[in-house]
């Protein structure tokens, strides 16, 4: 009985694909298909259902209201299916791709994700480094790590821990000048990255006049990794992100002299397509990562 109530799954498969790229052509393009062969399949399941699914205006289409509806639970049982296969040919959970920044993946993700792999043996990881803001709907990643506001629209959003930022420095370079007692001896070293807006929001928090930066010059290095590693050289003062670095600051190879900590709203996230919580992969990632940072940082 529950058969005959489905639609026949290529009228089903053309249906995603055109909703996933709001255009009956690439969706032909994907599927191996005319054009005209994917508009005759959305409109067979439009019949099945009794309304239109698409709008249809020049050169392009939009969902209507059903159509935003049922298009979510459709590429969510496509991946459910996806993963499932996956998992029978190979004999294990298939492959997990995450989408993450430089600095979270090294300073983070790196050192935690053996636990990970331990508890899932069988599912494979692999990790693209990148600033770019990934399209889920058009590449292979199934999670990614956002720094930011957390408002993606269509994404689940988990909280990792806030972006929060404060000066850390080498012990060596601290006692160059006989400790750093008070926020104005930061003054007298070097400060790497001057010109981030970061410095200027942690200066007004400690009461130090931000002018005393525009007279300095100096590095632009990018990434917290890279100024990390820069200031356990003792090159320099970072502003960087106490959760990224509590390693260091664990075994003394970075110190933070100050409880003085600026936040700017921003924050780190896991995120994926709403439509894709219940694939069991993303299910595993998602439990573990929240767990393991409430653990390595106590905040959620």
């Amino acid at each position: 009985m529950m058969a005959s109530q489905l639609p026949p799954l290529q009228a089903i498969r053309a249906f995603e694909a055109a909703a996933r790229h709001a255009s009956f052509t690439k969706a032909a393009n994907e599927l191996g298909m005319t054009q005209a062969a994917v508009s005759y399949q959305i409109k067979v399941l439009e019949e099945r259902i009794g309304t239109p699914l698409f709008l249809r205006k020049p050169r392009q289409v939009a969902l209507t209201e059903t159509g935003q509806r049922l298009a979510p639970a459709i590429t969510e049982a496509f991946a459910l299916i996806g993963d499932a296969y996956a998992a029978a040919r190979g004999g294990a959970d298939g492959l997990l791709c995450i989408s993450t920044v430089q600095t979270f993946a090294s300073n983070w993700l790196a050192r935690h994700l053996g636990s990970f792999q331990i508890a899932y043996p069988s599912l494979a990881v692999r990790l693209d480094t990148s600033s770019h803001m990934v399209d889920f709907a058009r590449e292979a990643v199934d999670v990614g790590i956002r720094s930011g506001g957390g408002n993606w629209p269509g994404l689940a959003t988990h909280l990792l821990f806030r972006a929060d930022f404060t000066p850390m420095l080498s012990p060596k370079l601290a006692d160059s000048i006989g400790g750093v007692k008070t926020p104005a001896d930061l003054l007298r070293l070097p400060i790497l990255d001057p010109e981030d807006v970061w410095w200027k929001g942690w200066f007004v928090a400690a009461g130090l006049p931000p002018d005393d930066l525009a007279r300095r010059t100096g590095s632009s290095m990018g990434s917290q990794a890279s100024l990390g590693s820069a200031a356990m050289a003792g090159h320099g003062v970072a502003i960087l992100t106490r959760a990224l670095f509590a390693a260091e600051l664990g075994d003394g190879r970075l110190i933070q002299p100050f409880d003085i900590s600026g936040d700017d709203g921003h924050a780190y996230f896991l995120v994926y397509p709403e439509s894709r919580r219940n694939v069991p992969k993303i299910k595993a990632f998602r439990e573990w990562i929240l767990d393991e940072v409430a653990q390595s940082v106590g905040e959620r």
